[in-house]
């Protein structure tokens, strides 16, 4: 696929995406009216600062999550959950960004690959220990 270095390309893409998002809260704060520090006083402007926080969130659990899978478990498999990821959180931000009852889709896939890499490597690392 990217040959190999396709787990630093997921983990930059991934990078990429939050840096983008975090590009969009910038411009939604102009658009808005909402002066730095405030993060609240317009609903448009809150999604759009949920969702790059929300990403953060979510960043801090998956990017170890997805090397320590990768390089445990299954090195092809880790590379397709996080391209994977990047994708939901996609979903995730459109959902959201268009009404925040629309964000479950994204959340609960990208929850659900956080928790396969998560579980896959921790079970695979207990099984080497043992």
């Amino acid at each position: 696929m990217f040959g190999g270095h396709a787990l630093e390309i997921v983990t930059l893409l991934a990078l990429l995406e939050y840096s983008i998002l975090g590009v969009m809260v910038g411009r939604a704060r102009q658009t808005y009216g909402v002066e730095a520090p405030a993060t609240t006083g317009n609903p448009d402007f809150e999604r759009y600062f949920r969702v790059h926080a929300n990403t953060l969130e979510a960043l801090i659990v998956f990017l170890p999550a997805l090397w320590i899978f990768s390089l445990s478990v299954n090195y092809h498999i880790g590379v397709v959950l996080g391209l994977l990821f990047v994708i939901a959180r996609i979903e995730y931000a459109r959902g959201y960004l268009s009404a925040a009852s629309k964000r479950s889709r994204g959340a609960m896939a990208s929850g659900v690959i956080t928790v396969v890499l998560v579980v896959g490597g921790l079970i695979a690392l207990t099984i080497k220990a043992l």
